[in-house]
């Protein structure tokens, strides 16, 4: 069974993170989203409430599975049997970023690999940082992320 998993903190999920998971589904036979709890990022929703949302989006998407975990993501995919590890590209920095991150994973477990997907150019700019800004000076957020997000802020 091909298993990957797509982490991050989805704090909060944005359409570019539905457009990458909805993207990878196909190559996979199981995909976790993993919501990782990061002690050195503020988060702005709770990761119940994470949890809840993305169970929201993907409702309709047997192939996937939604779960948190702290730590390592190397440790967490081995404790899936995942050996791939999806991630989204927006911009060249992402992926010097993502690239040396997954040169330490390789590092550490030479058997999961890293699958970078370029997201689409409309959703290159919608990160979930930008979407925060716009949360805490109260503008709208409903073009930016999948409607069932709006309803878990």
């Amino acid at each position: 069974m091909k298993i990957a998993l797509f982490p991050g903190s989805f704090d909060p999920v944005t359409k570019a993170h539905v457009d990458i998971l909805k993207r990878s589904i196909s190559l996979f036979d199981k995909v976790v989203i993993g919501i990782g709890i990061n002690s050195t990022k503020q988060a702005l929703l709770s990761i119940e409430a994470r949890k809840k949302m993305l169970e929201a989006v993907f409702a309709d998407e047997p192939k996937v599975e939604i779960q948190t975990y702290s730590g390592l993501t190397v440790d967490f995919c081995k404790q899936l049997g995942a050996n791939y590890m999806i991630r989204g590209i927006r911009t060249v920095s992402d992926f010097e970023y993502e690239k040396a991150i997954a040169q330490m994973n390789h590092a550490l477990v030479p058997e999961i690999e890293s699958i970078f997907i370029v997201s689409k150019p409309g959703y290159s700019s919608i990160s979930s940082t930008i979407v925060r800004d716009i949360l805490r000076n109260k503008g709208d957020i409903s073009q930016f992320v999948p409607k069932e997000v709006l309803e878990f802020i």
